[in-house]
């Protein structure tokens, strides 16, 4: 679905369930303001995350009596930036004994569905990936995908410990997916009447 104008938005409705209601629609003398504010949104976040990684550097420094990053930058700021640099350069690590191609596969599946589970979120009235009717039962479909790449993973890798830590790691997002998928189901009924 291509934008339209705010002129021809503003009459439109949106039917939720057999509700409708009226879509907001900023007029063209807010249209400075709007990109503002979500650059502002976007960088108290970016400072929020920041924020949380030097306290928890800085608490797990004390816990841990050592000396901590405090001494490799000012503040820790570049400490998340070193952090998300290694992560991208680490060594992707098959196991020897296992079956690599199974492993690997499963680490996929576990990637793409939890990838995939976006596609179906509105960000906004213009970016829309895949508008349906179902989009609410369709994301928790997807994301039930999920375990299985864990359990692949886990049994793939012939080593005992992994081979427990899938079934746990597993059961733990299906335990996680049970209430979310009750109150979203909830929700949808309520919708529906």
């Amino acid at each position: 679905m291509a934008c339209t104008s705010s002129a021809a938005l503003s009459s439109r409705t949106f039917a939720l369930g057999g509700r409708t209601g009226d879509i907001e629609v900023l007029s063209p003398s807010e249209g400075f303001v709007a990109p503002l504010t979500r650059f502002a949104f976007a960088l108290t976040l970016l400072g929020g995350v920041l924020v949380i990684v030097w306290l928890e550097r800085e608490i797990s420094t004390g816990i841990q009596q050592r000396i901590g990053p405090k001494y490799a930058c000012p503040l820790v700021i570049l400490q998340a930036l070193a952090d998300g640099t290694k992560l991208l350069f680490k060594e992707n690590i098959l196991p020897s004994r296992g079956n690599t191609r199974l492993f690997s596969i499963g680490q996929a599946i576990a990637v793409i569905s939890i990838l995939l589970s976006f596609s179906v979120i509105p960000f906004s009235s213009c970016l829309i990936l895949a508008n349906l009717n179902i989009g609410i039962f369709l994301w928790i479909a997807i994301l039930s995908i999920a375990p299985i790449g864990i359990l692949m993973s886990g049994y793939e890798s012939n080593n005992k410990y992994s081979f427990l830590g899938g079934p746990r790691v597993a059961a733990q997002s299906i335990s996680y997916e049970i209430p979310i998928t009750l109150c979203v189901l909830s929700i949808s009924l309520l919708a529906i009447r």
